[in-house]
């Protein structure tokens, strides 16, 4: 397998990455690709030839290997390396969907206009794209543990193990060549992958952490422009505002129709009375 291209194609990740993430990254590189490079695939290159059994009965010793090796150490955790490190791929994936869609925008709208701020920046799809690759790779990094303790029982590697499988003739005894060595470098790749886990939950906290601090600075940034419209409506903005007009004064109000009827018109002018006299002719005789 080659590494280089492996860690070049994972150097990308380290740009998007929080500080958690980085040092993530670094552990697994420097406490468990390079381990495994430079020296567990020389303890175990030869650990079927090492394995030895106490008797020539053909295909016994094989048998005996097959049965309590049903996975090697060495392809075990070369698989755990590239399931546990494929979930990071997922950001670099987004982070290409976003830099698409932003030329996209660019050519159909002018080079000035912007669909991102940085498309880089973990907020929105990228943020739960992130967070999702989190749980993935805890529960990966979980699982391969779990089937490392299922099969070797506890991470043990013994010096002498008891073989009764067929075709051995009847219970032979078997022994692992470098028992120490590999049990000293399976305790430190375990160990390195619960250290794994430990950062890979430590950043989930942070990430939800960091996103409910934001979302509370948000509310309080709204809370700070109410207080204005509270000093003029009141405490209650819906309970205690008055929607209803303003009366006017009833000297300044026009006549309703209740009140016409109410008090008839009388003009002003000259009484009636003196309007009748000053019509009628004068009767008096004058002598």
């Amino acid at each position: 397998m080659d590494w280089k291209t492996f860690q070049a194609l994972l150097s990308g990740v380290n740009k998007y990455s929080t500080a958690f993430g980085r040092v993530w990254l670094s552990v697994v590189f420097v406490f468990r690709v390079m381990v495994y490079v430079v020296a567990a695939e020389r303890v175990w290159g030869d650990e079927q030839k090492d394995f030895d059994c106490n008797t020539k009965q053909p295909g016994c010793a094989n048998v005996c290997y097959d049965h309590f090796f049903p996975i090697s150490h060495i392809r075990l955790w070369a698989l755990q390396l590239i399931f546990v490190t494929c979930p990071s791929f997922m950001v670099v994936m987004h982070v290409s969907y976003r830099d698409d869609r932003e030329r996209k925008f660019r050519a159909k709208h002018g080079d000035n206009s912007k669909l991102y701020n940085n498309t880089g920046k973990k907020h929105g799809g990228l943020w739960w794209t992130y967070l999702i690759s989190l749980f993935v790779k805890t529960g990966i990094e979980i699982a391969f543990l779990y089937i490392l303790h299922r099969v070797y029982d506890s991470f043990y590697l013994p010096r002498l193990v008891k073989c009764e499988v067929a075709p051995c003739p009847n219970q032979v005894d078997c022994y692992i060549g470098h028992p120490t060595e590999k049990k000293v470098f399976t305790y430190f790749m375990v160990g390195a992958s619960a250290l794994c886990v430990i950062l890979n939950i430590c950043e989930i906290i942070y990430l939800i952490a960091k996103r409910i601090v934001r979302i509370a600075n948000k509310m309080k940034r709204r809370q700070r422009n109410l207080p204005v419209r509270e000093e003029s409506y009141g405490d209650d903005l819906f309970n205690n505002y008055d929607v209803s007009p303003m009366r006017q004064p009833v000297k300044d109000m026009p006549p309703s129709f209740k009140t016409a009827s109410k008090t008839p018109y009388k003009p002003p002018g000259i009484k009636l009375e003196e309007k009748i006299r000053a019509s009628a002719p004068n009767l008096t005789l004058t002598s």
